[in-house]
């Protein structure tokens, strides 16, 4: 369970811009903020119904983007990357490369990772 939400979770930070904006608050209060369904459904004036069939519907929009884009998989193996620059930067072989190019290569890692 834990998974799914971590995952549904990232999958809201890639995708969320294309629910509407209601639908994105309540992904949001459920995911982020980890509120019950009750408690979203008193802020939003509506049924725990009402707040668990967004979550839903949500859910399988957010997943058919994925299973069609595949942006997690992108960045998880770009972060893996960037980790793995990182790492050669920083090791004793590396230490006989001029410090500008090491540096260079810290600075495509860091770029790697950013996220906007």
């Amino acid at each position: 369970m834990f998974e799914k939400n971590m995952l549904m979770a990232y999958l809201l930070d890639l995708y969320g811009d294309v629910l509407d904006e209601h639908s994105r608050d309540v992904m949001k209060a459920y995911y982020e903020d980890d509120l019950s369904l009750s408690e979203i459904a008193e802020g939003e004036k509506i049924s725990r119904q009402g707040v668990r069939h967004i979550i839903k519907k949500c859910e399988e929009e957010l997943e058919f983007l994925e299973s069609k884009l595949h942006l997690s998989q992108h960045y998880m193996r770009l972060e893996q990357l960037a980790a793995r620059l990182r790492e050669i930067a920083h090791t004793e072989a590396c230490g006989a490369l001029h410090s500008s190019i090491r540096d260079e290569i810290v600075g495509i890692a860091a770029e790697m990772q950013r996220k906007e």
